[in-house]
């Protein structure tokens, strides 16, 4: 990491994470599928003509799920020397430009201050890009909301991008 050459004008990847959900959605998403089977053997137990219906509904319930569940199976985090990038699911996209952050801190994405996990915005009005609640890297920017993203390596990443704002920083 202290050999980094800030001279070059190249977009090289300095660091990338891909950061999967935490076991706490896996166990919902489980939970979920569960009970969506076992309410389905009940209420077809119940009245066998709703066999058909039920296993539609669940079958396409299911497949929602897991669709769902795999476009926000992880978040994938780009490092350059000019910007910091990070994807969350097919549409969901941020582009921080490292001449506009001010600051970067760790933070803990907690379920008070974000209310779960995935997309989110914060009782202190930051946007969230959450896995788990966990370690997480705040970005200040000059304008604009804090935002939060999820990394299994906090310290690390919060060091690299100090270290790059402090380099934008010099004449």
């Amino acid at each position: 990491m202290d050999n980094i050459d800030f001279s070059s004008q190249n977009e090289e990847i300095l660091y990338t994470e891909w950061v999967p959900v935490g076991k706490f959605v896996k166990a919902m998403v489980s939970l979920v599928l569960l009970l969506l089977f076992v309410s389905s053997v009940i209420v077809t137990f119940l009245d066998p003509q709703l066999l058909l219906f039920c296993t539609a509904l669940m079958v396409s319930v299911t497949v929602f799920l897991l669709l769902l569940y795999w476009n926000f199976r992880g978040l994938r985090i780009t490092i350059t020397k000019n910007a910091i990038n990070a994807r969350y699911g097919a549409f969901n996209y941020k582009e921080i430009l490292m001449e506009d952050v001010v600051a970067c801190e760790i933070v803990k994405t907690g379920l008070r201050r974000y209310g779960g996990v995935g997309i989110r915005l914060g009782t202190d009005g930051s946007w969230a890009y959450s896995t788990s609640f966990g370690h997480a890297v705040k970005i200040d920017p000059r304008e604009g909301r804090p935002f939060v993203f999820s990394t299994e390596k906090s310290k690390h990443v919060c060091d690299l991008i100090c270290k790059l704002i402090s380099h934008q920083e010099r004449p």
